[in-house]
């Protein structure tokens, strides 16, 4: 599954979406946020593409798919954060929906990868 370049995994680009996503969302968020909630969703959504880049340049499978997993711990603990944001009213429903769309796509992607690194065993 090495590639030459993460850059060329298109789960990798998805993630860089919602990224860019993410960081647009949180400008939204109350001022109280900034060192709180805003940095949390930051941290989580940076550690998924982060995670996948480090994994494909891991030597074995089996630690890209560590990697591919710690991304998928990130990415629902993103998804808690979006939801608590909609909870508090923070956001509305449209935008949730909106990136709760990206991370299902990335979840299904890093999901797809994982399945197929595991089946070369």
């Amino acid at each position: 599954m090495k590639s030459s370049d993460y850059r060329q995994l298109k789960v990798w680009q998805k993630a860089m979406d919602l990224t860019v996503e993410i960081y647009s969302l949180v400008k939204r968020l109350p001022r109280e946020e900034t060192y709180a909630l805003s940095d949390q969703m930051r941290r989580a959504v940076v550690s998924i593409p982060s995670n996948i880049a480090e994994g494909q340049g891991r030597n074995s499978d089996k630690e890209f798919i560590n990697f591919l997993s710690i991304a998928r711990g990130s990415l629902w603990e993103l998804e808690t954060q979006i939801e608590i944001c909609e909870r508090l009213h923070y956001i509305d429903s449209k935008l949730a929906s909106k990136v709760y769309i990206l991370t299902t796509e990335v979840s299904k992607m890093l999901n797809s990868l994982s399945n197929s690194l595991k089946s070369k065993d």
